[in-house]
């Protein structure tokens, strides 16, 4: 598929975010054909930046030469291109009031309230251009008693609930733990290009612009998905389980005698295939594990006689075994496996760009696959500033000599 033939293909979009929840929305809509142009501060840029190591170190000559990209800046900034703009500055303010005008949708991560002095809140740009889509991502949202306060995604994993559902229980040694990446942002980003999509289309049937309120938080209590509605239905706190899952029985992870394996049980249909694989087929007929509910209720039982069984032979051996049986299973990878996988390869997760500097930057691909094209941005990760003259130019026309009274003002990079 063409890039100008992707869905997204002519929208126009202002990212004043940074981090990650904001950058992981705009990253989706310029993979989905998206035009994206990156606000950053001149010198510093996005924070993120700076989170090194690993580091991408840049080669070659031109913009950002020699420079280096933190592997962490690389994950969310596929498909965009930089502008340098001080807003502390009036004509850096300008500038971006010029072009929100010409945006189609303009998303910030500021603080509640942060951008209104800049006259870039969605008020003050709404009335230049009624028909814009803006959205604001916080922590806590734009309303309520912690709207005022920083929200970062370990801390709305803790207060949202995440934590109290992750890790071993106390009596296994365990405590609260967080999900190895920020979930909460990644959740965050895709609900948000969900609801820009979603304000796009009223748009084009209304002409009627709109405001969006993300809040990590409602975020992270929207996606407590079935353990929120088992607190809601029987008023009981779930509580820590390690691997094991609330609803069903057996779907954890095992000891082999070499490793460990996932055994993911769906139903009592699979619940029979893993007796049998593992040559018990009594355990299926009796009452205590015949059915799910069954299973649950006796999941200490079942789940003893499972960890022996399985401790007995090596995982692949398991694996194996399991796989001619039909029941679902696989290991438990490490990152260097995941990229070595073959199903990985063959659905191509692991892409290659490179920067416009000659660098070669090694990319995880968007998962999306759209009429077999994978939807994937060939666009490389910007350099800071990389594209300002570019962009200023053919967004608002300015020429060399504008360009040159700009830097020599401060307002751009």
């Amino acid at each position: 598929m063409r890039e100008l033939s992707k869905p997204l293909a002519g929208l126009k979009v202002l990212d004043l975010s940074r981090v990650l929840a904001g950058p992981w929305c705009t990253q989706q809509l310029a993979d989905l054909g998206a035009e994206v142009i990156k606000v950053e501060r001149p010198g510093r840029g996005d924070d993120t930046r700076a989170w090194g190591p690993p580091w991408l170190d840049g080669i070659g000559t031109g913009s950002g030469a020699g420079m280096k990209e933190s592997a962490y800046f690389l994950s969310a900034n596929r498909g965009k291109r930089s502008v340098a703009i001080d807003l502390s500055t009036a004509k850096g303010q300008e500038l971006v009031r010029r072009l929100a005008t010409k945006a189609d949708v303009v998303i910030e991560n500021f603080k509640v309230g942060g951008l209104a002095a800049y006259g870039l809140d969605y008020a003050s740009l709404q009335r230049l251009k009624p028909d814009l889509i803006y959205c604001s991502i916080t922590g806590f949202g734009q309303d309520g008693p912690y709207a005022g306060r920083a929200g970062y995604d370990f801390l709305i994993q803790g207060m949202g609930g995440l934590m109290s559902l992750t890790g071993a229980p106390d009596a296994q040694g365990g405590e609260p733990m967080k999900v190895g990446v920020a979930i909460t942002d990644i959740f965050t980003g895709l609900y948000a290009a969900n609801a820009i999509l979603a304000a796009l289309r009223r748009r084009d049937a209304t002409g009627e612009g709109g405001y969006i309120d993300m809040a990590l938080l409602d975020v992270q209590v929207g996606v407590l998905a079935n353990q929120a509605l088992n607190y809601l239905t029987s008023g009981q706190t779930p509580q820590r389980m390690g691997n094991a899952h609330p609803n069903i029985v057996p779907y954890q992870a095992f000891a082999a005698a070499d490793g460990h394996l996932i055994v993911t049980v769906g139903n009592d249909s699979q619940f029979r295939h893993l007796c049998e694989a593992l040559g018990e087929p009594a355990w299926a007929v009796d009452p205590r594990f015949a059915t799910n509910a069954q299973r649950v209720a006796h999941r200490e039982t079942l789940v003893t006689l499972l960890e022996a069984r399985l401790i007995a032979r090596p995982r692949d051996e398991w694996l194996a075994l399991l796989e001619a049986h039909g029941v679902p299973c696989g290991p438990i990878n490490t990152l260097d496996q995941v990229f070595d996988d073959p199903q990985v390869r063959h659905r191509g997760m692991s892409c290659e760009s490179a920067m416009e500097d000659g660098c070669r930057a090694r990319l995880v691909g968007n998962p999306i696959t759209l009429d077999g094209c994978r939807m994937t941005s060939p666009r490389s990760p910007p350099r800071l500033g990389e594209h300002t003259a570019c962009v200023l130019h053919e967004w608002l026309a300015l020429d060399a000599e504008a360009l040159a009274d700009l830097r020599r003002d401060g307002a751009i990079g």
